[in-house]
């Protein structure tokens, strides 16, 4: 499988990103911007969507009950030489299924992600996946 994207500057203040019909705003000011993510908060939204997808390639195939679910990340950054050193994460599911249904649902979410099997090669992945009280 092949990923496609074209970037491009638009000014000082920011870049489009696009993919297929969508079109990402990015925030490539120096002085950073509000409307727009950052890098890091791109990469983020990545692996939040790879989480996410995951729960809905894996749910099926687990005849797996959901009612929503939330995922919740930090990344921390060192200045020298830039690079993330650690990413945490938080999956909130909404869902009755037992603790052991659930830690099923969060091995799985790691195992069969992309964005996460490649981040975690890279950087410290440490998280974990809980039930919406």
């Amino acid at each position: 499988m092949e990923y496609r994207l074209h970037a491009r500057r638009i000014d000082p203040h920011g870049s489009l990103a696009i993919a297929k019909e969508a079109e990402v705003t990015l925030d490539t000011d120096l002085a950073g911007r509000r409307d727009a993510m950052n890098p890091v908060e791109l990469l983020l939204a990545a692996l939040a969507a790879c989480m996410l997808k995951g729960i809905e390639r894996v749910t099926p195939i687990l005849h797996f009950q959901i009612h929503g679910a939330e995922v919740a990340l930090e990344a921390i950054r060192q200045d020298a030489p830039p690079k993330l050193t650690l990413i945490r994460y938080e999956i909130v599911v909404d869902s009755t299924e037992t603790d052991q249904r659930l830690d099923l649902l969060h091995r799985n979410i790691l195992k069969y992600g992309t964005i996460s099997n490649t981040l975690s090669g890279a950087v410290p992945l440490e998280g974990s996946l809980r039930r919406k009280v």
